[in-house]
């Protein structure tokens, strides 16, 4: 195998870390494998021990690259959304007074300008995003390149991460013997693949349960609205039902995964497992019906905190509802609960690929189709902020001057209405848990929340 066009997705979550394989070769995108390793060192999305995390990558690409016969110097990484914030920014430099043509490295300095004048303190731009370039103040295109300019100008969205975390990553990927190419936020990853264009573009809400966070992020006109993140996911659902059934987290996850239902209407009263709860000699009864309603009380706690964000951003209305994916989107039912408790359509996404049909792999999966479909101006950008170090694919080494492959991805986008709503929420998860200012929620609760012992694991939960 040409190790050398190989692109490598990687997701370090909470609890998983997610490597997908593929060839970026002149036959287009081929998968060539998957792998999910658990991941220690990881809390709510954050690094908070970089040696763990560094030995959960290490063990994810010795076994991707074992089961790929490849081996992996470099990948391309996913963000959470909880670190991101955006800033609309604007650029401009001089060409020539008499007018020539614009080359890549006129591109780049233009970026640069813009890039640099929302330079914040304690923060590191990860990606640019440019929505347009004006040549002389007045001809709008998508690529000035070889155009005849006197000036030119780039408007565009510039997202930023807190220097501190992006030291932590990289620090933990160098500890695993692996560069980075760049950073991707994992919503733009998802929504390379699991989007179609008419979705990105007339809007969608791609809700990620993830182990450790779910995140809730709109995407309209190809580029992210709006976000919010409740620090509460798989583990906290799996920790429930280890204390309320007295058994070990390992075996609470067990049962989730076997016998779990993300609505309790859909489960049994009758289909009974037996339980090993910590302390007793003999095994517990439970029922598939119980097992879920302390499932479905975390779910709603969940559901409830990230609608009430999208409610107030008027997010619940677009036309493509929810898509589902992470980890939790594999509880049975889960598309319908969240269609009825928000009353929008919902479908769950997972790759159609043979050995990535699975949700978990959304993120790693997009990634890699991001960068492979990544355009030239695109990666031109990606150099600036990444300083010539943002290599497309595995190369062992390359020559910043030698052009990578033509790598097409569309990213114009019309700047209006850019209110940018996303930084108006808060990242850290920690809005209050009021419900919806939806007229209709009370009748909602009433008849669709107070399923059996759900109600009273709710009170137990708050």
């Amino acid at each position: 195998m040409d190790n050398s066009t190989l692109l490598v997705g990687l997701d370090i979550g909470t609890t998983s870390v997610k490597v997908v394989v593929a060839d970026a070769g002149q036959q287009g995108l081929q998968v060539y494998g998957a792998v999910a390793s658990p991941t220690k060192g990881m809390r709510h999305g954050k690094i908070v021990d970089i040696d763990q995390v560094a030995e959960s990558v290490k063990n994810a690409l010795k076994q991707a690259g074992e089961k790929t016969s490849s081996h992996i110097f470099r990948v391309v990484t996913s963000l959470p959304i909880s670190m991101l914030q955006l800033e609309a920014t604007t650029g401009m430099i001089n060409i020539s007074d008499q007018g020539r043509e614009v080359t890549d490295q006129d591109v780049r300095h233009v970026m640069q300008a813009a890039i640099s004048s929302v330079k914040k303190k304690d923060r590191q731009a990860v990606s640019f995003f440019p929505n347009r370039f004006l040549i002389d103040g007045e001809k709008d295109v998508d690529d000035p390149r070889t155009m005849i300019a006197r000036s030119l100008l780039v408007q565009g969205i510039v997202m930023t991460a807190p220097a501190s975390e992006i030291h932590n990553i990289n620090t933990a990927l160098a500890h695993a013997g692996i560069s980075n190419n760049f950073f991707v936020p994992a919503p733009m990853a998802v929504s390379s693949v699991a989007l179609d264009e008419a979705e990105r573009t007339f809007g969608a809400i791609l809700l990620d349960l993830g182990g450790g966070s779910t995140t809730a992020t709109v995407i309209k006109d190809g580029q992210i609205r709006y976000a919010t993140v409740d620090l509460r996911g798989a583990v906290d659902i799996t920790h429930d039902i280890s204390v309320v059934l007295s058994t070990t987290m390992s075996d609470a996850e067990a049962l989730k995964r076997d016998y779990g239902y993300a609505d309790p209407e859909l489960a049994s009263e009758n289909e009974k497992f037996s339980v090993k709860a910590v302390g007793q000699d003999q095994n517990n009864l439970v029922s598939e019906k119980y097992l879920s309603e302390i499932i479905f009380a975390r779910l709603q706690q969940i559901l409830k905190h990230v609608g009430k964000g999208l409610y107030k951003h008027g997010a619940l209305g677009l036309p493509a509802g929810f898509i589902i994916t992470g980890g939790s989107a594999l509880l049975q039912g889960i598309d319908g609960l969240v269609a009825e408790d928000y009353d929008v359509k919902a479908k769950i996404y997972q790759p159609a690929q043979i050995g990535l049909r699975n949700p978990i792999y959304s993120v790693a999966y997009g990634l890699v189709a991001y960068a492979s479909d990544l355009s030239d101006i695109g990666y031109i950008a990606n150099t600036v902020i990444y300083d010539n170090q943002a290599f497309a694919t595995n190369e062992a080494t390359r020559s910043s001057s030698n052009n990578q492959k033509n790598l097409k991805r569309a990213v114009r986008t019309d700047e209006k209405d850019r209110d940018l709503a996303y930084n108006n929420t808060k990242h850290d998860g920690f809005e209050d848990a009021q419900e919806l200012a939806d007229p209709e929620e009370n009748n909602k609760e009433s008849k669709n929340k107070d399923k059996g012992l759900a109600a009273f694991f709710r009170k137990f939960f708050d």
